[in-house]
């Protein structure tokens, strides 16, 4: 496949499937030009299915759903599936669900599964991978959780604490080879499927 950055402008339109916030700043990191579309797919697990197996859907079903929409584009479609005892945690939302979400972790050690995929419909190009970093939470009062909440109020943020932020002080470990995979992008997959797609990196 040919190089697809020319005089510091890509070919291919590069599309990021997500609205997220945290991903676009993340991917702004690659001083890659892109546009963000908002991916409509429906994020409601399976039966049986395995919150790491979730994470890698969902990306997968994301950069699709957007390439058919832009088929000359190349799309990078994330998820990201925390998971505690088997079972995936959603976002808070919520003030009380964010409590009993940091209630449940406190003292644990949980994985954040997240899945990238980058695919070009035009050229039937799609890779695929996930990312699981290992995260272990400190013990923590419920004092020490509301303080945390009325500061930062990660509502929008899977497990419900920002390690890119305050949420860090909630936490005795984060163990992973591409660590901004927990803020919900992981760079370094992603580099690497982009370059497979044929775009040219620094």
């Amino acid at each position: 496949m040919p190089d697809l950055l020319i005089a510091g402008r890509l070919e291919r339109p590069l599309i990021l499937g997500s609205t997220s916030r945290y991903r676009r700043e993340l991917l702004s990191r690659l001083q890659l030009p892109f546009e963000t579309v908002s991916p409509e797919v429906d994020e409601t697990p399976h039966s049986g299915e395995t919150p790491y197996e979730l994470s890698l859907r969902l990306a997968v079903a994301k950069a699709q759903a957007v390439a058919q929409l832009h088929p000359g584009a190349i799309v990078i479609g994330s998820d990201q599936v925390p998971e505690l005892d088997g079972q995936p945690l959603s976002k808070p939302g919520t003030h009380e669900r964010a409590t009993e979400q940091l209630r449940q972790m406190s003292g644990r050690q949980m994985n954040f599964h997240t899945g990238v995929c980058v695919s070009c419909a035009e050229t039937g190009f799609i890779e695929s991978s996930v990312v699981t970093v290992q995260v272990r939470f400190r013990e923590l009062n419920d004092l020490e959780i509301e303080r945390y909440l009325r500061a930062e109020q990660p509502y929008d943020c899977a497990g419900s604490a920002k390690s890119e932020g305050l949420g860090i002080a909630l936490l005795d470990a984060i163990v992973s080879d591409d660590p901004t995979a927990l803020i919900g992008l992981p760079l370094i997959r992603t580099c690497q499927l982009l370059r497979a797609a044929g775009v040219v990196l620094p």
